[in-house]
């Protein structure tokens, strides 16, 4: 179903906030704490809404390290880049893994300790994976923007 004004209103409020109550979210939004709840009920039903986290300081808990890799596969068969995916998601410092277009076939948001963190996942870790020909890694040195929240 589309979305009205108010799904689009209560969207936006909760991305940047999803830990705000039903209540500040009725007053903010001019409507009863009922039919708050359930329009939120209803776009998580319809997966809008995929999940409610608690976005952490990396650096806080010890993930100093962000680094992008972009990974070449030997092959190129639909059951190869599934099993390469299927693989890489399970390794928790796998942040995020997109399939691209152009020169590689992946591009992965890495989070380590350190580089030798990183450098250790990368041996013991990434390149074990079968028919992983080539990668190459950019390290990032500083983040003027990180948003989880997307425009509505």
């Amino acid at each position: 179903m589309p979305l009205d004004e108010t799904d689009i209103k209560l969207l936006r409020i909760l991305q940047t906030n999803s830990a705000i109550s039903n209540k500040e979210l009725a007053f903010r939004l001019h409507k009863s704490v009922p039919a708050v709840h359930e329009r939120v009920k209803k776009m998580k039903a319809q997966g809008y809404i995929k999940r409610t986290v608690a976005i952490l300081d990396r650096t806080k808990i010890g993930l100093s390290l962000i680094s992008f890799s972009q990974v070449f596969l030997k092959e190129h068969t639909g059951e190869v880049l599934n099993e390469f995916e299927k693989e890489v998601i399970k390794f928790p410092e796998v942040m995020e893994c997109y399939q691209i277009a152009g020169s590689y076939d992946f591009i992965l948001r890495i989070a380590t300790k350190d580089m030798e963190a990183y450098h250790q996942f990368l041996r013991h870790k990434l390149s074990m994976l079968p028919n992983v020909s080539t990668v190459q890694t950019y390290f990032v040195l500083s983040e003027a923007k990180s948003e989880t929240a997307y425009p509505l």
